[in-house]
């Protein structure tokens, strides 16, 4: 497959969006796909594409990994991958139930699985020195992102 006509961002050089960066309307979904190109190209760096947070977005949408790698290795910019996105979906969606979850994904924070609570809270301590003010994976992603490239947490 070649990979000269995929726009992918290096993600050793830099990390992919916020996961509270929107398009469509969906939360996390530019980074999914930033994540998505970069690991085409082998450019994804610590960055792992189809992690648990991208399996919650193909989930709402209805749409197989595979099927958007496809989409991705093909070149697709975001507006085309959004457009097959909304014509191949199996799950449609309403402009509130887009509105509603991904207000969600930005507020989810660790449920009440040990495991889960433990890992958030390592993470936490590891890249947050003890901040009291992530709550969410999206704040935690988000310092995560910024420690990783040179900043203090």
């Amino acid at each position: 497959m070649s990979t000269a006509k995929i726009n992918a961002p290096d993600l050793t050089q830099r990390p992919p969006r916020s996961p509270r960066v929107r398009l469509g309307g969906y939360a996390g979904l530019p980074r999914m796909l930033d994540k998505g190109r970069a690991a085409i190209v082998g450019k994804n760096g610590e960055y792992h594409f189809d992690c648990p947070l991208d399996q919650r977005v193909l989930s709402f949408l209805g749409i197989e990994v595979e099927a958007l790698k496809s989409q991705l290795a093909a070149g697709k910019g975001d507006g085309e991958i959004l457009a097959w996105i909304n014509a191949n979906a199996k799950h449609k969606r309403s402009e509130w139930e887009i509105e509603q979850w991904s207000a969600y994904m930005e507020r989810r924070g660790p449920d009440s699985d040990p495991e889960t609570l433990k890992y958030f809270a390592d993470m936490v301590g590891k890249v947050g020195n003890g901040r009291t003010d992530i709550r969410s994976f999206a704040d935690l992603l988000d310092l995560d992102d910024y420690v990783s490239f040179g900043g203090k947490g």
